[in-house]
């Protein structure tokens, strides 16, 4: 790769950042034919596909995800370093870039990190969410700090790294008010036929269910199957289906998408991991996030407000 062009960075990270070429254009002052052509120029020099059309706008490839995110480092030093030569205070805090894996529940993610937000030591506390395995590559690579997931380094991992058991938690089964109130009744016997809502089959929650399932004799008719545990649970709002969310967190389930429990069990375990390159960590926040994430889990509450 030849030495990188610094204006066709920043155009490819207006375009990402506006969401298309044409509000780029616009931003930049610039006609369309030479954003495009500096962005064409910023893909030949990376030796791959940054962009990709969705509809009238733009995606970004999972290389331009990576670019972009040192885009986004690179030109914050950039005014950084211009507010301390006009004597400005700098503005800038401690960075704890955080992994999260897209498995695990917002709410559960919210709890887990908020000391982070509230502790006396200030800091900018980064999210980036994305699959387990590409979250551990990036940790490899010292792009993130800590990775958060429902399951430790995997067995046999060429990435070497080391799993803190940061919590865990039965699970509760929710359902929208008329389909909590029909199975709640001779729970759990009553959940054989109903309709569930459940994660994908490559996590730890998934292959924790089936497994009571299979040992209380449950045959659940799954009627949906969700990377994303937001989203699963909207569609459990809407009526469509039981599902399963720790019970560390019931209450805020309940509460923010207005669905009701129908049973509990400890029989299932969700665990969640901090996984870092040290063995013995050193990052002061990180540690406290480590020491205060038990009884975070248990006590604290989500705003009532809060989309997630």
């Amino acid at each position: 790769m030849r030495n990188l062009d610094y204006g066709q960075l920043h155009t490819f990270w207006t375009v990402a950042k506006e969401g298309g070429v044409t509000r780029a254009s616009a931003k930049l002052f610039l006609a369309q034919p030479t954003v495009s052509g500096q962005l064409r120029a910023l893909e030949r020099a990376v030796g791959e596909p940054l962009v990709a059309r969705s509809g009238r706008g733009i995606v970004l490839t999972e290389c331009g995800r990576h670019v972009f995110q040192y885009a986004e480092e690179i030109f914050a030093l950039g005014r950084e370093m211009l507010e301390g030569l006009r004597g400005a205070a700098p503005r800038r805090l401690p960075r704890v870039v955080v992994g999260i894996a897209d498995v695990v529940p917002k709410t559960v993610s919210y709890r887990l990190l908020a000391p982070l937000l509230d502790g006396k030591d200030r800091v900018q506390v980064v999210c980036r969410e994305g699959k387990p395995e590409d979250l551990l590559a990036d940790l490899a690579l010292h792009r993130l700090d800590l990775v958060v997931s429902d399951a430790p380094v995997p067995t046999g991992s060429k990435i070497r790294a080391y799993g803190h058991l940061i919590g865990d938690s039965g699970i509760t089964l929710h359902a929208a008010g008329a389909l909590a109130r029909r199975y709640r009744r001779r729970f759990p016997q009553s959940l054989d036929g109903a309709p569930f809502l459940l994660p994908t089959d490559n996590t730890m929650l998934r292959r924790s269910l089936e497994e009571w399932f299979a040992a209380t004799g449950i045959r659940p008719r799954i009627v949906g199957e969700f990377e994303d545990s937001a989203l699963l649970k909207f569609f459990g709002r809407g009526g469509t289906g039981v599902f399963a969310s720790p019970t560390s967190v019931e209450d805020d389930v309940c509460r923010v998408f207005g669905v009701r429990a129908v049973g509990r069990t400890d029989a299932v375990r969700e665990r969640f991991y901090a996984i870092s390159v040290e063995r013995k960590l050193r990052h002061p926040s990180i540690i406290a996030l480590l020491e205060h994430s038990k009884q975070s889990l248990i006590s604290r509450s989500i705003p009532r407000m809060a989309n997630v």
